[in-house]
């Protein structure tokens, strides 16, 4: 009877010490405040930016040219999803320096 004890005692011990950094582990996932710096509003503004500007123009005209295919195939919304809007929102809705 000790030895059932001891077993659930050592499990309850241990299972207390895995799961309380776990508990703080997914914490930090939650934290919905962005650490935004200066350099990293530049580097978006002057690369990043410029970069989904290029993308959108870009998924924009290659959506254009496979608009005939994907309508054919019935997959127009996805296609305009993934090759416009996805780079748009990253392009001009994101905060700055938020990647």
């Amino acid at each position: 009877m000790n030895r059932i004890k001891l077993m659930a005692v050592t499990f309850l011990v241990a299972a207390l010490l895995v799961s309380v950094p776990g508990t703080s582990a997914i914490a930090a996932e939650f934290d919905e405040s962005p650490q935004v710096n200066g350099a990293g509003m530049i580097v978006d503004f002057f690369v990043a930016r410029p970069i989904g500007l290029f993308s959108t123009i870009g998924g924009t005209a290659m959506f254009i040219v496979s608009l005939p295919f994907s309508a054919l195939g019935g997959n127009v919304e996805a296609a305009a999803k993934q090759m416009v809007v996805i780079p748009a929102r990253y392009t001009f809705l994101r905060p700055l320096g938020e990647f």
